[in-house]
């Protein structure tokens, strides 16, 4: 029976993407690849997925330092909150974002009037709704990593003399190395994939806002072998995400 149920479990989740694999035009993929419309929204995506993850790395690495090591009231509610994004359904992260950085929102109608800069509806955006929903898997990852280094290390070049900048930067940092690659790496993936909160706070705007799920979107209705063969690279990007970390996540006898 569980046999059974486990093969069902299997086939649920393999055959659409098999059905993707099935239909897919290989006989016009290497012209379809080559159109423009696919090479810019490839080329946002991943120019927007870069310049996002580096944004939660100077961001993220010190909030999970913070959550892993320096004990403060209301710690646990801090992480919570640090972690909503994963469970909160993106299009409300985009509302969320256009409330708080939108011309008439908390934050956006004084970037407006100050500054005369606003964030909706360009590629600037699709980098904030990016990180929005993807820093949360590179302080996750980070701080799992900060909790199950020795500490010991610290302690000795504490002793020795180094400041705690010096000990985070020439000791810590090392240590957690593969923790950070990992959830920079996850960050990466999700800011790539990303979809609700970009369309939300960016829409969706041809060789501006117009990255490769949203394209997808867009196709489907239009030209549904565009939209398989951007579906596919988006499936060979999240395949290559889950070979790179199969070390991380699987232990082999």
């Amino acid at each position: 029976m569980l046999f059974a149920l486990a093969l069902i479990g299997m086939a649920f989740l393999v055959l659409p993407l098999a059905g993707l694999l099935i239909r897919a035009p290989w006989s016009t993929l290497p012209q379809r690849l080559g159109q423009p419309q696919v090479l810019e929204a490839l080329r946002l995506s991943l120019v927007t997925a870069t310049v996002a993850t580096a944004a939660c790395l100077v961001l993220g690495v010190p909030l999970a330092w913070l959550l892993a090591r320096v004990p403060f009231p209301g710690r646990r509610l801090v992480r919570a909150l640090v972690t909503i994004p994963l469970v909160l359904p993106p299009v409300v992260g985009g509302v969320a974002l256009l409330l708080v950085l939108g011309r008439r929102g908390l934050v956006g109608q004084w970037l407006d009037t100050t500054f005369g800069f606003s964030l909706p509806f360009t590629t600037a955006g699709v980098v904030v709704a990016e990180a929005f929903v993807a820093m949360p898997f590179l302080v996750i990852s980070v701080e799992g990593a900060l909790r199950a280094a020795d500490l010991r290390y610290e302690e000795a070049a504490a002793t020795l003399g180094a400041s705690r900048w010096t000990v985070f930067r020439r000791v810590t940092m090392p240590l957690i190395a593969p923790g950070i690659v990992a959830g920079a790496v996850l960050c990466w993936a999700r800011a790539l994939g990303e979809f609700g909160a970009t369309i939300t706070f960016a829409g969706n705007f041809p060789g501006r806002t117009q990255t490769m799920p949203l394209a997808v979107y867009l196709a489907l209705e239009t030209e549904p072998d565009a939209a398989i063969v951007l579906s596919l690279l988006l499936l060979v990007v999240s395949v290559a995400i889950l070979a790179a970390l199969r070390d991380r996540w699987v232990t082999t006898a």
